[in-house]
C-alpha cells in the first residue's frame, strides 16, 4: 500500500502557503500525484423573496471575490509546484461549500492535507465547523498540520495512540505508507485505572502485524488520569515526535454527528501534524 494521490486544501492563507510547501515535500518523496482544491465556499440559500433583490446583489458581488481568491490560490499553487519540480499536479476549483468539496474530492485521492482551525483568526468558528464535518464525512484520512510553530519533517517519529477500537485500526492502517518511511515509530495505549484489563497482549500482537506491513515498532502500555488529548500530546513532546495517528471519533447526538472530546481535544490543542482516520 502506498499513496499515489494526495489532495492539499488552498486557501490562501499565510498558514495554507506552508500547507502548499509540506504537501508538494510529501508528494516529492512519495512519487505520487498532487492535487490543490480551492472551494470558493458560497453557499445557495433559500431567502424570502422582498430581499432577493439585495441578496442577489451582495451575492454576486460575493461569487466574484470569492472566484478571485480561488483563482489566486490555485495561481499560486501551480507556480509553488513548479518551483520545487513537482510535474505531477494540477489545481481544481470547485464552486461546492467547503465541506462538500473537501470530502467530495478527499474520496478519489489517498490522504486529505488540511490545516488546524486557528482560533485568533476571523471566521474560526466556520473553519473549525468544516473541519469536524470533513473529518466526520470523508471516507479517507486526514492530516491536519498546527497552524502554530514552523512546519519541518513529518513522520520521522510517529506516535501512535492505540485502544484496539474500529478507529484506531483504520487509522494505523491508513497510515502505513508514513509509518514504513519513519525512523522511529511507538505505539502508546493508555489504562485510567488498574481495573481496566492490560492491552499487552493485543500490543504485542500489533506489532507483529505491523512488522508484517514492514513497520518495526515499539510498543507501550501507561496509565494515566488526564485526559487521551493531553496524555497525547504530552507524550508526543516528551519523545519529539513529529506525527501523531490516532482514530477520529465521534458519536451522534440527535440527528447530528458530533466529535468525541479526545478527537476535539486534540484538535484545539494539537502541536504536531495528526493524521485522523473516522
Amino acid at each position: 500500500m502506498s499513496y499515489r494521490s494526495l489532495l492539499v486544501h488552498l486557501d490562501g492563507t499565510p498558514a495554507g502557503t506552508a500547507r502548499v510547501t509540506q504537501a508538494i515535500d510529501l508528494a516529492m518523496h512519495m512519487d505520487c500525484h498532487l492535487v490543490g482544491l480551492a472551494p470558493t465556499g458560497l453557499l445557495s440559500m433559500p431567502v424570502a423573496p422582498e430581499a432577493a433583490a439585495t441578496l442577489g446583489q451582495f451575492n454576486a458581488l460575493a461569487w466574484e471575490l470569492l472566484q478571485d481568491q480561488a483563482q489566486q490560490a490555485a495561481g499560486r499553487f501551480r507556480a509553488a509546484c513548479a518551483a520545487a519540480g513537482l510535474k505531477s499536479c494540477e489545481a481544481l476549483i470547485d464552486t461546492a461549500d467547503i465541506a462538500t468539496s473537501l470530502v467530495r474530492h478527499a474520496h478519489c485521492s489517498d490522504l486529505l492535507i488540511l490545516g488546524q482551525p486557528n482560533p485568533a483568526q476571523v471566521g474560526h468558528a466556520q473553519q473549525r465547523a468544516i473541519t469536524e464535518q470533513v473529518l466526520l464525512h470523508s471516507a479517507r484520512p486526514t492530516l491536519l498540520l498546527p497552524y502554530a510553530g514552523r512546519l519541518g519533517s513529518l513522520g520521522r517519529h510517529a506516535l501512535v495512540a492505540w485502544d484496539d477500537s474500529r478507529e484506531s485500526v483504520r487509522a494505523v492502517t491508513d497510515a502505513l505508507p508514513l509509518l514504513r518511511r519513519a525512523q522511529v515509530v511507538t505505539v502508546l495505549s493508555w489504562r485510567e485505572s488498574d481495573v481496566q484489563e492490560p492491552m499487552a497482549q493485543r500490543l504485542a500482537a500489533l506489532r507483529q502485524w505491523l512488522a508484517w506491513q514492514g513497520v518495526q515498532a515499539e510498543t507501550r502500555e501507561e496509565r494515566s488520569s488526564s485526559s487521551v488529548a493531553d496524555a497525547l500530546l504530552s507524550r508526543a513532546a516528551d519523545l519529539g515526535c513529529d506525527l501523531i495517528v490516532m482514530g477520529a471519533y465521534g458519536h451522534s447526538r440527535w440527528t447530528e454527528r458530533v466529535l468525541g472530546g479526545a478527537t476535539r481535544g486534540l484538535l484545539d490543542a494539537m502541536t504536531a501534524p495528526v493524521l485522523m482516520s473516522h
